[in-house]
């Protein structure tokens, strides 16, 4: 920033949920503005990031649950080009021209492995109709970039054994966005087939943090209400943050494939989507960008009318990304 530039400054304010969303939306905005501000450890701090893994394991240990009982779709634990993946496959799936979703899932680069991946097996199956497998790639502080995104094209390429990519659609949410755009880049730079389509919810897509948002929606974000910069160190190791497989908006896009992108107004992470939106549209690239009222990072918990209708979103993209055998 330039040193003669005006600043803004903001009076001191309360911001209470709008009248714009459904109800379950609001309370969903109330109920978690009294959280707290998550402090992270220095990415240095190896034994403090191993105590916080086991302690939010913990703490998400009913949210898991829940979505484990609320689940219809049957899960199977398989090795995949010899990464542990969770295979959900929804009632009617069609084997021989059926979508299938690689999922990758979110937290931080260094949550939500294990009981939580499995459990968005089956929700995204459940939600989509598409076979889903949702892969548990390793994890800091053990495994630092690049082991995530090696671990999906593993099983990426895997698939593509069992499936034409036509038929695969390759989403992430949040850090799992990130991972999910990284993966797609390297499947284009080894030449391999593109995936149909990509989804990205509200991804991480820039570890600089170089966005507006990262300013105008700290503390508004009810959920993420700060900076992740020590979590993106401890994934990064020992690579510059602005590396286009770790930050993959400061990626050459070219060739990049149809993509759904999704935010809201009170996401940390909206610039992110904003800006790889523009940087796909000025390629002359297909990307959707849809961006949902007073929305936090990672939507309205599950319940709201909002999340039922970012769902049929999701679902209506895949089927119109992927191609089945007889087209």
């Amino acid at each position: 920033m330039s040193e003669a530039a005006n600043l803004v400054h903001l009076p001191e304010r309360e911001i209470g949920p709008p009248s714009t969303i459904s109800a379950q939306a609001q309370a969903h905005l109330s109920d978690y503005a009294a959280n707290p501000r998550m402090i992270w450890p220095p990415a240095s701090d190896v034994p403090a990031w191993r105590a916080l893994i086991v302690q939010r394991a913990q703490l998400f240990a009913p949210i898991v649950a829940r979505m484990a009982s609320n689940a219809v779709s049957p899960i199977t634990d398989e090795t995949i080009g010899g990464v542990p993946c969770y295979v959900a496959r929804p009632e009617g799936w069609n084997q021989a021209s059926g979508a299938v979703y690689l999922y990758i899932h979110g937290g931080a680069f260094v949550f939500g492995g294990g009981d939580f991946a499995r459990a968005h097996a089956a929700n995204n199956a459940d939600k989509l109709g598409a076979l889903c497998v949702s892969v548990d790639y390793r994890m800091p502080p053990d495994h630092p970039f690049p082991a995530a995104p090696h671990d999906c094209l593993a099983v990426y390429e895997a698939l593509l054994a069992r499936y034409p990519a036509s038929r695969i659609v390759i989403g992430g949410s949040s850090a799992g966005g990130n991972i999910a755009a990284s993966t797609v880049l390297m499947i284009r730079d080894q030449g391999l087939a593109l995936p149909a389509g990509v989804v990205l919810l509200t991804p991480e897509v820039d570890l600089t943090e170089s966005g507006d948002s990262f300013r105008t929606n700290e503390w508004l974000d009810v959920v993420l209400k700060g900076s992740l910069a020590e979590c993106n160190a401890l994934y990064a190791g020992d690579a510059p943050l602005d590396d286009p497989y770790l930050s993959p908006l400061f990626a050459d896009l070219a060739g990049f494939p149809p993509a759904l992108i999704q935010t809201g107004t009170r996401d940390l992470f909206l610039s992110n989507s904003a800006l790889f939106h523009r940087k796909l549209r000025g390629l002359g690239r297909r990307a959707d960008l849809h961006v949902w009222e007073a929305m936090p990072h990672s939507g309205f918990g599950g319940a709201s009318p909002e999340d039922a209708d970012l769902s049929l979103e999701l679902k209506t993209f895949i089927a119109g990304a992927v191609v089945a055998p007889d087209q």
